[in-house]
């Protein structure tokens, strides 16, 4: 008989625990580091669609070289931009800190207009604009702006999101009890005119 009762107020407890358990699911108290690592993740890919982007530029490079050797001064400022586009590493630890993340962006940015200006001088050459390998890179290129200007909005969106639950009720009553240590965010703003689009590679 005393082992039943010990056995009910075993599973009277189990209970209580679960029920409260689900209660403070219901209440959003894990929303903030979720949305916290969907910010991390997000901003991973990011940093994987610059590389991309960094690990395409060499062989556009040398392939313009061939047909166009006279545009060192285009050349060079694509090698320059690149150089200290990959120079600056901004990762989820360092997501806090405003003046790297712009850095970061303004680096990126001024890649992007480096690689405007290679093709617009590109369409010069008609040998070069029909070269296969050219043509190719091309192509990677302009696929890979677009899914870094995808990888940036879900960036934005993933902050806007995480900035908001610790903002606003219950997530801000959560963040000052539980998640202090977790600050705002910073998001992606245009640093140079024009910069939220990417840079035009077709050839019309």
């Amino acid at each position: 008989m005393i082992h039943s009762k010990q056995g009910y107020r075993f599973d009277w407890r189990l209970a209580t625990l679960l029920v409260v358990s689900w209660l403070l699911a219901g209440c959003g108290i894990n929303d903030i580091p979720t949305y916290d690592e969907q910010v991390k993740a997000t901003w991973g890919q990011v940093e994987n669609q610059y590389q991309r982007r960094a690990d395409l530029i060499p062989n556009l490079v040398e392939t313009v070289r061939g047909y166009a050797q006279q545009e060192r001064e285009t050349l060079t400022a694509v090698i320059e931009a690149r150089a200290k586009a990959t120079s600056i590493q901004v990762d989820a630890r360092t997501l806090d800190d405003p003046q790297k993340l712009q850095q970061f962006q303004q680096a990126q940015d001024q890649l992007s207009g480096a690689l405007s200006r290679l093709m617009v001088v590109s369409e010069r050459y008609p040998e070069l604009k029909s070269n296969q390998n050219f043509l190719t890179l091309q192509s990677q290129l302009e696929g890979t702006e677009n899914r870094i200007a995808v990888a940036r909005r879900d960036f934005i969106a993933a902050v806007a999101r995480y900035n908001t639950e610790i903002r606003t009720f219950p997530g801000r009553i959560w963040h000052s009890m539980l998640y202090s240590d977790m600050p705002v965010r910073e998001s992606f703003e245009a640093t140079t005119q024009g910069a939220e689009q990417a840079p035009q590679v077709k050839f019309r």
